[in-house]
């Protein structure tokens, strides 16, 4: 049985005017009959499925869906439609940057980001050396976090993420954060983890780490599936060439 089955998912945003117009004008509306909600959908019918040790390239130009699709499999969002079945932990790499508190220190908001993926005090406590020697942060650990430019931070977030050995990981955009070097070192980071086992899906905008990493290929644009499979090669050029002006290469 798969890691990972999407079924079917579709994900529906609503909009509306309720915020412009205030409570009373709202329900004055609803009684007329004259209130309208905009109905878009991020995703649509998309489904695919993830082995142990497998892990699947997402491509897509900006606002083709793929981080709604990766909140779906994460657990963030429920599915308007079709139902997403994860078998184990999910570790989810998302908006690395966020959750910190820019007053606290380095090593304070490592314990804190910690306790917000649900480690205990005692893992912190044995893999904290480890984390922050990952993040090349040593000498900064008791400086406040606010003082640390935005790759520092992203490094830090993605070092303590990377501590656990998840059943389903979810990377996005991840891979990209800090310099070359770390870049290296992250990615090889990511591969040890896949090599244990982890089903995997990344979301990058760097087609050469898509084919270097990917053993599968979802391409989603506007929110539709336009090719899920294995031949990551032949996916990916195909994608290029729509991304060099071929618009056949989406109906190919």
């Amino acid at each position: 049985m798969s890691v990972l089955e999407v079924k079917n998912v579709s994900i529906r945003y609503m909009t509306g005017d309720f915020k412009q117009i205030g409570l009373k004008e709202y329900i004055m509306r609803k009684l007329s009959g004259n209130y309208h909600v905009n109905e878009f959908w991020a995703d649509k019918d998309i489904t695919f499925s993830l082995e142990k040790g497998e892990l699947l390239g997402i491509i897509g130009t900006n606002g083709a869906g793929k981080s709604t699709i990766l909140k779906a499999v994460a657990g963030i969002m429920e599915p308007t439609e079709g139902h997403v079945h994860r078998s184990g932990k999910v570790a989810a790499l998302l908006e690395l940057s966020s959750g910190f508190d820019k007053e606290l220190t380095v090593k304070e908001n490592a314990y804190l980001r910690g306790a917000m993926l649900g480690y205990t005090r005692q893992f912190m406590n044995d893999t904290y050396e480890e984390i922050i020697s990952f993040a090349d942060l040593k000498e900064f650990e008791d400086r406040p976090f606010k003082q640390l430019s935005s790759g520092m931070k992203s490094r830090l977030a993605f070092s303590v993420a990377s501590m656990v050995q998840p059943d389903i990981l979810i990377l996005d955009e991840v891979l990209s954060v800090g310099d070359g070097a770390f870049r290296k070192k992250s990615e090889q980071k990511m591969l040890e983890i896949i090599h244990g086992g982890a089903a995997t899906i990344l979301v990058s905008h760097s087609l050469p780490q898509i084919r270097n990493m990917s053993t599968k290929i979802l391409w989603l644009h506007k929110g539709k599936q336009i090719a899920c499979g294995n031949d990551v090669q032949g996916l990916c050029d195909r994608y290029e060439r729509f991304l060099n002006g071929d618009k056949e290469a989406l109906v190919q």
